[in-house]
């Protein structure tokens, strides 16, 4: 039994697939099954269940998994202990962020973590579903708007204030709308993960209550990036973060409407798997997003805030 014969019964375990743990590996799917079933016969145990449609944890996998991310974090950690401070981290960790907070917030300043650790390799995926993150190997991610029940663990980060937007050409041909009467006669470009989805409406905040008064939707997109551009095209009036939007109303490209009415902020989560120990490389990583993301929520949140960062929820 081997460290990395370990790590192959890990990710197979977790992703309930030979295919795509020997993908995630860059292995080919026979030396993954043959590292397993070499395991096995090591510890005198049959780990897991296969069969042609499925595969899943055995009662004795069950147990050995737990004991075998701990043994995999703690040798990581031990590796660690002994490398010069001056050779910083070393090893992959793969992220998932919203498509503007990369672009704008987190890749700019991604030189001064590799040039800490310049072992590091980071994977960053960025799109608009919310990725499984076991399944997909992610070792965390970073999601807006509120979370659905989840066994990951979620650390709040701040919260992005909101604001309502119309382009030029569409408040020349509509009006500019001042009240919630004033919308039956506008549209609303509604964003929904799902383009089925139902319900869109203006929401606002009154009190500590949240609101939504129906809209009349012309168009529903399902990506932030069409969100903004339907806007800017003068399809609709749209409810976007300060932050994202910040440039196009300093350009004069949209124009900030309603600010008496504007949608509540939306969290801001860092979520990661529940691991007693997590190898020092993703603590590292952990520990360096929330500040970068937490500092610039805190500077978007400011008063008259020129930032240029964001996205909506998804």
């Amino acid at each position: 039994m081997d460290l990395d014969q370990l790590r192959v019964f890990a990710r197979v375990a977790d992703l309930a697939s030979f295919s795509q743990a020997a993908d995630q590996l860059g292995l080919a799917k026979s030396r993954v099954s043959a590292a397993v079933r070499q395991l096995e016969a090591d510890v005198g145990a049959r780990l897991l269940q296969r069969t042609t449609r499925r595969v899943r944890l055995t009662p004795d996998g069950e147990q050995f998994l737990d004991h075998c991310n701990e043994l995999l974090a703690d040798a990581e950690q031990l590796q660690a202990m002994f490398q010069p401070a001056s050779s910083g981290l070393r090893g992959r960790v793969r992220i998932d962020l919203p498509n503007s907070l990369a672009r704008d917030v987190v890749i700019p300043r991604l030189p001064e973590l590799l040039a800490e650790h310049p072992g590091l390799e980071v994977g960053i995926s960025t799109t608009d579903r919310r990725v499984d993150l076991v399944r997909e190997g992610f070792d965390c991610v970073v999601r807006i708007g509120a979370l659905a029940d989840t066994d990951l663990v979620a650390r709040p980060l701040g919260a992005m204030a909101m604001r309502n937007l119309a382009s030029p050409a569409y408040l020349r041909a509509h009006g500019t709308p001042r009240t919630l009467a004033d919308l039956a006669q506008h549209r609303l470009i509604h964003y929904a993960a799902a383009l089925g989805t139902h319900g869109a409406g203006w929401e606002y905040v009154e009190g500590e209550a949240v609101r939504l008064h129906p809209m009349r939707s012309a168009l529903v997109v399902n990506g932030t990036d069409a969100y903004q551009a339907a806007c800017i095209a003068g399809l609709g009036l749209i409810q976007a973060p300060v932050g994202g939007t910040q440039r196009l109303v300093d350009a004069g490209v949209l124009v900030d409407v309603m600010p008496g009415f504007r949608a509540a902020p939306m969290p801001v989560s860092l979520l990661y798997p529940h691991r007693r120990l997590v190898a020092p490389r993703v603590q590292a990583m952990l520990t360096w997003l929330a500040q970068v993301v937490t500092g610039y929520l805190a500077q978007s949140q400011a008063p008259g805030a020129r930032r240029k960062r964001a996205r909506p929820a998804t």
